[in-house]
């Protein structure tokens, strides 16, 4: 990795003159008391190894006759240095060969000397730049939307299911109802059914009436005509014969009533809206049971997606320990970006920007104040135990600090006078036979 071993900053923001080698592992804390130059340093570093969009906005310290001077050694072997009127960018490598910002744009990181562009990002907008160096976010985009497509599936088929046993539970139900709709033609056709055969009793009986009368005007007829006899008592057994058969015709005979189907021609109505009520509720808690299977389903797809997320994620070369992605969302140990501590949000930060880069061993932090000494001791560890280098800033002038600024300066170093600006070179007088 990259790093920053020697750093010169004249007259520029608040900085007159400042020379630093930070750590190279760990944290270089710049201290001191507010509007001496601690921020300044950092904006320095931003300009001569990010490039002129980090310039200044009034780059040039205030006051000063001599424009700003960078000059920064890096661990590689590069030197960096910005100077003149134009603060010209020079890049020079170990052989002696020059280059430009596009060779620092190689290894130096945006986030490394912008870290609050990163911190001040939104919680989506981290976790995507976790997901995009780790290799994972266009797979944990796509199981996202697959996942919230079965969601959406699954709440409408369990809002439907839920109706459905609703409906069911409403509807009244009639035991004694037939499974199916009772027909009216179908009543109809056996009434007359019924109807046909007991007229065809009736004829019988006519017909038994009428032998019967036969047979007594031929009773008289015998004892009126008595010549007649032999042909009348002929006639006579001939009718007590047809007599016999007609009553054994008649004697079983029995109606069939029609009223039951007359009352269920009556009731027909009221039967078949118990029926249609019947069916109705055998129909919702059938389709209130095929939904909440089609909603088993669906839970049972989601929850695959959501294992094949959490694999896709602990399988990933993830920059920190305890570190995830949770439903778009950045995770450390569990608590979410607005839930981290101050040193967690840098620890996270840190971790992720040096992934972006690997080759870039260095980060630029600001205001530290918010770690105490033993959380800002914490912090150091881990950098140097992950062979970090951090140059930050923190309004102190205590022990922790690796050196303190003091109106530009470093406090306790000796201050060489200001450089002054050369002055313009007299014209030269050529005399004859010179040139």
């Amino acid at each position: 990795m990259i790093k920053i071993n020697k750093l010169e900053i004249e007259n520029v923001k608040r900085v007159k003159a400042v020379k630093i080698e930070p750590t190279q592992s760990g944290l270089t804390i710049v201290g001191g008391k507010n509007r001496q130059g601690k921020t300044s340093i950092l904006d320095s570093i931003a300009w001569g190894l990010g490039g002129n969009k980090y310039r200044p906005s009034q780059a040039e310290r205030e006051g000063s006759a001599v424009p700003p001077y960078l000059h920064i050694v890096l661990s590689n072997g590069l030197i960096v240095e910005r100077k003149g009127k134009n603060s010209d960018l020079k890049v020079i490598d170990p052989n002696g060969q020059k280059g430009g910002q596009q060779l620092l744009d190689s290894f130096v990181e945006e986030l490394a000397i912008d870290l609050p562009k990163f911190m001040n990002a939104t919680s989506k907008e981290k976790a995507n730049i976790l997901l995009r160096i780790i290799g994972v976010g266009n797979k944990l985009h796509e199981l996202e939307v697959k996942e919230k497509e079965l969601y959406n599936q699954r709440h409408t088929i369990g809002q439907i299911a839920d109706q459905k046993a609703k409906f069911a539970k409403e509807q009244p139900y009639y035991p004694d109802a037939p499974k199916e709709p009772i027909s009216a033609s179908e009543l109809i056709r056996q009434q007359q059914e019924i109807l046909a055969r007991n007229g065809e009793n009736q004829r019988k009986r006519q017909r038994l009436t009428q032998i019967q009368a036969a047979y007594a005007s031929q009773g008289q007829e015998i004892e009126r005509l008595q010549a007649l006899l032999a042909e009348a008592q002929a006639k006579y057994a001939q009718l007590g014969a047809d007599l016999e058969i007609a009553q054994k015709d008649a004697i079983d005979l029995v109606d069939e009533s029609t009223a039951e189907l007359e009352a269920n021609i009556r009731q027909i109505d009221e039967i078949n809206r118990k029926v249609r009520a019947n069916l109705d509720k055998d129909k919702a808690e059938t389709d209130a049971s095929d939904y909440r299977q089609k909603y088993e389903q669906l839970t049972t797809e989601i929850n695959a997606i959501r294992q094949q997320k959490t694999d896709l994620l602990e399988t990933a070369n993830l920059p920190l320990p305890g570190l995830a992605v949770e439903d778009g969302e950045l995770v450390y140990n569990g608590q979410k970006w607005d839930n981290m501590s101050g040193a967690d949000q840098l620890r996270v930060s840190a971790a992720i920007v040096r992934k972006l880069k690997p080759d870039c061993g260095f980060i630029l932090l600001d205001k530290l104040e918010q770690m105490d000494l033993e959380t800002l001791q914490e912090f150091g560890q881990w950098l140097e135990q992950e062979g970090l280098q951090a140059i930050a800033t923190r309004v102190s002038t205590g022990d922790e600090c690796s050196i303190i600024i003091e109106d530009g300066y470093v406090a306790g170093e000796e201050q060489a006078p200001a450089p002054q600006p050369t002055p313009p070179a007299e014209p030269k007088t050529w005399k004859a036979g010179e040139f």
